[in-house]
């Protein structure tokens, strides 16, 4: 990567750079030791073309292919929607060519945090108490529930952070059976068994299809002292279900608060990486500062989670090149050829992204979005793949396959065990996630400035050249160690997090 005063070159057989600045037509810029004539305005974050492309050429950015010409393309011209496109070209699948072995840190030299250790052995970074619905038709009466311990109710009990009611919009009009109906009762089996929730109140309707009793049953889990179960139409009404919720609640309070903090290894961190509201510094930036995170955490033990399989489509064969195995590489592919499928059958395409606001960002295919989110993991070996809200029981740099809608991707990740999220954003995410407090890494110094009350960290000083990708790698992994320790992120100041439970809905809503 090379870093001038106006323009980001990331490769050198690249044949667009990346403007620092808003330019305009005529502007004459130093690039590759000769003159640049940019001829048309440029906009902040934008590509521009530093050699002559012809039509149905591939345009490469971080030394691989983004997209291709539709039309000629001159030196100097801006490089976007109206002449660069999408189109499917062969990728190499080398399962393992670039694996390598993790250079760990000793144990005795490892970080640690201030975790809150669970009677299993489990360690938390939060203590809540929560109240997960069922079905949407339960939703109301959790909120009521929970709007109870607001305020100063919940001042005899310090060391609660809070209770929380967890809904979603499905658990009834749906098939009882598929990917959609496993990954609603993975979220909700996930969620009440997170470390991050000492006890929980699953609460329904009574009529859906989502029966309670089947979901405890079929998924293993144990009611008890720190998991109740209750309908509202058994309880007679919503007052009553009201009154009974809070009393249920309450009597889980003191134990809840026996909690304390103490020192544990860095290796109880599961991290799940998200970005949103992405730009063309995103894959600059934020994302390899929060991959050299990633790789520290390994290097320490932990977990690193990286998700969202629309956008990494295109760079996956960087991933596979990772593999631990080719059984692990293989099982990325499947999820890549349903992806494919899946989009097919609903008559939509992979290549439905970027946004609106990630194409104002200077972004203009999936294959660039792919290659810029896929640097938040880091460069550690792939060592699994999860199915979407599957318990994550391997340490090391691992992938779910997610949505990249954020809360929808990051609910799996936190289904999955996830209790730290980091989210990069260069156009401003205010997304916050609870149980599991969520970091915002800022991609450039001037969103950062705009939105300093949201941003956790500023990465576009990679950018303005006072610091590297590997200071702040540093910086984010303390960072992280502080929040697991009870630190509050910047979205947790703001009380974000009890709207973001969406837990991924796939299939007819009948």
């Amino acid at each position: 990567m090379r870093n001038d005063d106006a323009l980001l070159r990331l490769h050198a057989s690249d044949n667009v750079v990346i403007s620092k600045g808003d330019m305009q037509a005529g502007t004459e810029i130093p690039e590759n030791g000769t003159l640049l004539n940019v001829t048309d305005a440029i906009p902040f974050g934008h590509k521009v073309a530093t050699a002559a492309i012809a039509k149905d050429e591939a345009v490469r950015k971080y030394g691989q292919i983004i997209g291709f010409a539709t039309r000629d393309i001159a030196p100097g011209e801006h490089v976007h929607e109206h002449n660069l496109v999408f189109a499917e070209f062969a990728r190499d699948y080398e399962f393992g060519a670039d694996a390598t072995p993790t250079d760990f840190i000793p144990e005795a030299e490892r970080a640690t945090f201030q975790g809150i250790v669970r009677a299993d052995g489990r360690v938390a970074t939060r203590n809540y108490l929560a109240v997960i619905t069922s079905v949407n038709c339960s939703a109301t009466v959790a909120r009521y529930i929970c709007d109870h311990f607001r305020g100063p109710a919940l001042d005899a009990w310090p060391n609660v952070d809070g209770v929380i009611a967890l809904s979603h919009g499905s658990g009834c009009g749906t098939a009882s059976h598929g990917d959609g109906w496993d990954y609603l009762r993975r979220c909700i089996a996930g969620y009440s068994e997170h470390p991050n929730i000492a006890g929980t109140l699953l609460l329904g309707l009574g009529c859906e299809i989502n029966q309670i009793d089947s979901l405890v049953e079929d998924l293993g889990l144990t009611p008890g002292e720190t998991l109740h179960t209750k309908t509202i139409q058994d309880m007679g009404g919503t007052n009553a279900s009201v009154r009974e919720g809070i009393a249920c609640i309450e009597a889980m309070l003191p134990a809840a608060n026996e909690v304390t903090r103490e020192a544990v290894p860095a290796s109880h961190i599961i991290l799940g990486m998200e970005c949103g509201g992405s730009d063309a510094f995103s894959g600059v930036t934020a994302n390899p500062a929060l991959g050299s995170a990633a790789d520290l955490l390994v290097r320490h033990g932990g977990t690193a989670i990286l998700g969202e399989t629309p956008e990494i489509y295109g760079a996956e064969h960087l991933l596979i090149r990772r593999a631990a195995s080719e059984a692990v590489g293989r099982k990325l592919l499947d999820r890549i050829s349903w992806w494919e499928d899946y989009t097919k059958k609903n008559g939509a395409v992979v290549d439905n992204n970027p946004t609106p606001g990630n194409k104002a960002g200077g972004l203009t295919t999936i294959l660039e979005k792919s290659l810029g989110a896929a640097a938040k993991g880091g460069t550690s070996n792939l060592v699994e793949v999860y199915r979407y809200g599957e318990p994550v029981t391997s340490n090391g740099f691992v992938f779910m396959d997610t949505p990249g809608y954020d809360p929808v991707s990051i609910t799996g990740m936190v289904a999955g065990g996830a209790n730290v999220v980091c989210f990069t954003t260069g156009r401003g995410s205010v997304f916050g996630c609870k149980p599991t407090p969520s970091l915002k890494l800022a991609t450039n110094s001037e969103m950062f400035s705009r939105m300093h009350e949201d941003m956790d960290i500023n990465c576009g000083r990679i950018l303005d050249g006072e610091a590297d990708i590997e200071s702040l790698g540093r910086e984010i992994f303390e960072l992280i160690l502080r929040t697991a320790s009870g630190e509050p992120s910047k979205s947790e100041a703001f009380g974000f997090g009890d709207e973001e439970f969406v837990p991924w809905q796939v299939g007819a809503v009948l």
